[in-house]
């Protein structure tokens, strides 16, 4: 069986058909520069699948540095959104190390794009396949998406390790061991949408499972997280909706304690001007009327005109972080963004800074003029997915 990578041409959609069916695994060595972060995520197995041939490293070109105000994770964001827009796939704005460990988690293969800025293929590449709508939809679903500058930060790196024979380069990659990975599948050159789709569909099926089903201490690893997490969000849930309904009592108890005291005083400014006198019966043989005892007024736990938080539809809002991180949380539709807000900040993860919400598709802002904006009006039921857009 040969292999090799998928190539764009006049006739691509038949011969990147036929590379699907005909590619098969190579593993790539990463140079130390990258792996000094995956060492400690990766632990050592041997693989199940034969590997045709190991990749050694070349040597490193020199980098090309970005700006000083710019980090190194942000370049390829920098360089790509003041093209393109930020109408683009969900790119992990971190290095390679921690998007191959985001993928491990998600259970997920991880999209490497690598952009060469000069090339004459990159512009039509960008705008009409990479940022359309059907692959961006696609790759947010399926993949980890990482990218990086060709000559920049860790581009040159992953060059010298995929070895790209022209550009634009994209290939689909998932970790092997500490120093390694498995190239599952490349595509150089300029692709349709339609085609790019099919190639990330049938790799993900043809080779997936299978490099998913070689995993099963990672998948099950994977699983008693996510039980964990679930676990973890009906105990915040159920903890909330204990103290709403506190609040809901407490609130209830003290209007009823000011009802009291309104009446006891209404009571006795009607009874000063009698004060001394023996209440006297209306008419001949009518008892006299004894004084009103106050009425004791018991407080329920939760009184029927307080809306009952159980009967209000909440909304799961996912939150993705630049470095890879999401985290989901239930909302009443009755929230506001700024309560959103609150819950990020409350979260204390480091390195965001001054940042906003951001809708990704149709994309949309949320930002201080949408603080008061409540999740039903904003459309965010009965779920969304928000993205963390850092403010220079």
């Amino acid at each position: 069986m040969s292999s090799g990578p998928a190539r764009g041409s006049s006739s691509a959609g038949e011969s990147l058909r036929n590379s699907c069916n005909d590619f098969a695994r190579t593993l790539a060595r990463l140079p130390a520069s990258i792996m000094e972060g995956l060492s400690r995520s990766i632990p050592r197995r041997r693989s199940h699948h034969p590997v045709p041939h190991r990749l050694q490293p070349p040597p490193q070109a020199p980098p090309l540095l970005p700006p000083p105000f710019v980090p190194e994770e942000l370049f390829f964001f920098s360089v790509f959104e003041q093209q393109y827009g930020a109408h683009h796939p969900f790119f992990y704005a971190c290095r390679f190390a921690d998007a191959l460990r985001a993928a491990r988690r998600e259970g997920k293969l991880v999209f490497v794009y690598l952009h060469d800025p000069g090339h004459p293929y990159t512009e039509p590449f960008c705008r009409r396949t990479l940022c359309s709508d059907v692959v961006v939809e696609f790759l947010d679903a399926n993949f980890v998406s990482w990218g990086a500058v060709s000559g920049t930060g860790e581009g040159p790196g992953m060059v010298a390790s995929l070895q790209p024979g022209s550009f634009p380069f994209c290939a689909v990659v998932a970790p092997v061991s500490d120093e390694s990975i498995a190239v599952l599948q490349q595509v150089e050159g300029p692709v349709s949408p339609s085609e790019l789709v099919e190639i990330l569909q049938r790799t993900i099926d043809e080779q997936g499972a299978a490099f998913r089903a070689s995993r099963p201490d990672e998948q099950a690893a994977a699983v008693r997280s996510a039980r964990t997490a679930e676990e973890e969000e009906r105990r915040r849930s159920a903890l909330r909706l204990r103290q709403e309904q506190d609040a809901a009592y407490l609130e209830s108890l003290r209007r009823d304690q000011e009802k009291e005291r309104s009446r006891k005083s209404l009571q006795e400014g009607t009874a000063k001007p009698r004060a001394g006198n023996q209440l006297r019966p209306r008419h001949p043989g009518q008892a006299a009327r004894q004084p009103t005892k106050p009425t004791q007024i018991r407080a329920s736990p939760q009184k029927e005109t307080a809306a009952s938080p159980r009967t209000e539809p909440n909304t799961k809002i996912m939150i993705r972080f630049p470095n890879g991180e999401r985290r989901q949380q239930s909302f009443r539709h009755t929230d506001t963004i700024r309560d959103v807000y609150r819950y990020v900040d409350s979260l204390g993860i480091p390195g965001i800074g001054s940042y906003q919400l951001v809708r990704s598709y149709p994309r949309k802002t949320y930002g201080q003029q949408q603080l008061g904006m409540t999740l039903g009006d904003a459309g965010f039921y009965p779920s969304v997915t928000l993205y963390i857009e850092q403010l220079s």
